[in-house]
């Protein structure tokens, strides 16, 4: 049914935000979910279907007569390449053969990231960018959506860092050249609903970013911190050494635990791209889509009103 949306990463950070919108906006959600924990998080609107991204039974229950599907479901955490490929390769293409059996096939609109576009630079980025094309092996009608970094609340990547510097004290992780994009959840939430408003697209990938022209700069961020909070952030330059010295360490502690890291060399990498700037005009030419949150408004709404 053409009013059907299943969805991936309906109890995530940005799956979260994509299901709410899309509740709100009249469309009938059936999401995948792990566990019957994760079930009773979503909204009692949404029909939760359990399995995971490694079940294809599962797979094939979630995109049953759906008129299109939203994938946000990934791996953001590990320390090589077979850490990220399980969810954002394989997991991807079990998704797109899944997708294949229906007929029609439905859409599909892979959340993807910008990182994508340099999949030289990190496991995780070739993961995403060979997620994108495995999915586009699958099924002629994908969207791939690239966003930049994604804040908003809840977060638990960009968040952290926020909040510090709204403590007064900013890190400088990267170059004073580099210049990057940001995104605020909803306005990524309202993308998805556009291109499904609008129809099939005939697939694509398309950048997406908050609207502030060129990006921003380490410092640029910190100054609107200083302007959200009032008074002056403190910048506290990490050397490269040092931080890649803490990812490897990183890497070391997390195996010891049994846990996936967040900060890898891979992720050094990352931070240490010089561009990372998005480019919204394809998106906003075919769908209409334009960013509605700027990052003086995000800021407020990820982190309240300063005291």
């Amino acid at each position: 049914m053409a009013d059907l949306v299943a969805l991936t990463g309906a109890t995530g950070f940005i799956g979260g935000a994509v299901a709410r919108r899309l509740v709100t906006a009249g469309w009938r959600v059936r999401a995948l979910v792990r566990s019957p924990e994760g079930a009773a998080r979503l909204d009692a609107e949404v029909e939760p279907v359990r399995g995971s991204l490694e079940d294809s039974d599962s797979l094939r229950r979630l995109v049953r007569a759906a008129g299109a599907v939203v994938h946000c479901a990934g791996a953001v955490r590990g320390a090589g390449q077979r850490d990220f490929a399980r969810a954002n390769v394989e997991g991807v293409a079990r998704l797109g053969r899944a997708v294949a059996e229906e007929t029609p096939p439905p859409r599909v609109i892979l959340i993807s990231s910008l990182a994508a576009r340099h999949p030289e630079v990190s496991p995780y980025a070739a993961s995403k960018w060979e997620g994108e094309r495995a999915l586009a092996r699958s099924t002629t009608d994908t969207v791939a959506l690239r966003p930049p970094a994604v804040y908003g609340p809840g977060d638990r990547e960009i968040l952290p860092l926020l909040r510090t510097m709204a403590r007064g004290v900013a890190p400088i992780l990267g170059p004073p050249s580099a210049r990057f994009s940001l995104l605020f959840v909803d306005d990524l939430a309202e993308a998805v609903a556009r291109v499904l408003e609008v129809g099939a697209l005939g697939g694509g990938v398309f950048e997406l970013h908050d609207g502030h022209p060129g990006g921003y700069s380490w410092d640029g961020v910190r100054a609107a911190v200083a302007r959200w909070r009032g008074s002056p952030v403190r910048r506290l330059p990490v050397p490269t050494p040092a931080l890649r010295a803490v990812a490897r360490a990183s890497v070391v502690l997390a195996r010891a635990r049994g846990r996936l890291p967040m900060l890898t060399p891979g992720k050094v990498r990352e931070i240490l791209h010089p561009d990372w700037v998005g480019d919204n005009a394809a998106l906003t030419t075919a769908t209409g889509w334009s960013p509605s949150v700027d990052l003086p408004t995000g800021l407020r709404r990820t982190l309240g009103d300063p005291r």
